[in-house]
């Protein structure tokens, strides 16, 4: 599946293989297995152990990992010991400030895999385009609850302009939409639903979640309608008959980006599609 139509990223902690296992049978797009929140101090060794074990087998699944602060004495080691498995997908790099972090992170692997930064402070933020330019950078997204901390911000509302700095910059270096970041209540499914609403109206595309529980309200908040899949439908006509500019029957005039984000939109109308047997 391409990343541009991952639509739910499930995090599981590092020290829980049985967690982990369910998981990658979850319906999940992508299993993020958590070296760093998610795992106390005195288990981060076994959290390594087990991460490594499970790595060295390829699975269905894709399997990222988020490795511990790279500033930290940990992080290092995590990236050196799991870049040459070969069930390895990608890393998640928490708390990056600039391009110069995921720059040391690209000379510690062995092998380079995706790396997908998640940008938690305001100096990361400031530097969200250079991030997201490197060319190892598969993605960002934002990790909200630190950055909530750093910015001193009480509500959701002190992170609109955030918000829409990430869409943009992952725009302006050609990556995929970044997805929302995680819904802390994993009860609270209608304040996830209508988050998600939100998250979609700003240029968000799909959801890190905590709980399977929370997979299928992602999965419904950006399904694309009838009326979106039949949109999509006629751009992507036009595309395919008009090399230059691109005019609909009814006369409006659409660009590269319009026909990527209809074909998306087909993509994941035909990825709902198939998973429900249509």
């Amino acid at each position: 599946m391409s990343a541009n139509v991952y639509l739910t990223w499930l995090y599981v902690p590092g020290d829980r293989p049985d967690v982990v296992a369910k998981a990658l049978g979850s319906g999940a797009d992508v299993v993020l297995v958590d070296l760093e929140d998610a795992v106390a101090p005195d288990r981060k060794g076994y959290a390594l152990d087990a991460t490594a074990e499970l790595l060295a087998d390829k699975h269905k699944v894709p399997v990222h990992v988020r490795v511990n602060a790279l500033d930290g004495p940990l992080a290092e080691h995590e990236v050196r010991r799991l870049t040459p498995l070969p069930g390895l997908d990608a890393l998640r790099l928490p708390k990056v400030h600039d391009a110069a972090d995921v720059a040391r992170v690209a000379d510690w692997a062995v092998e380079v895999p995706p790396l997908y930064a998640l940008l938690e402070s305001a100096l990361g933020v400031e530097h969200a385009y250079d991030i997201a330019s490197h060319p190892s950078v598969r993605g960002i997204a934002l990790g909200e609850a630190d950055l909530r901390a750093d910015l001193g911000v009480a509500d959701a509302a002190g992170l609109s302009w955030v918000r829409g700095r990430a869409v943009v910059a992952a725009r302006a270096a050609h990556l995929p939409p970044p997805p929302q970041s995680v819904h802390p209540d994993i009860r609270d499914t209608e304040g996830l639903a209508r988050s998600c609403a939100q998250g979609r109206k700003l240029g968000f595309f799909g959801r890190t979640a905590i709980h399977p529980r929370q997979l299928p309200v992602i999965e419904e908040a950006f399904r694309p309608t009838e009326a979106e899949v039949a949109a999509a439908e006629e751009v992507v006509r036009a595309a395919a008959t008009d090399a230059g500019a691109l005019a609909l029957p009814d006369g409006r005039f659409v660009d590269a980006a319009v026909v990527a984000g209809a074909r998306r939109t087909l993509a994941l109308a035909e990825r709902r599609a198939s998973r429900s047997g249509v």
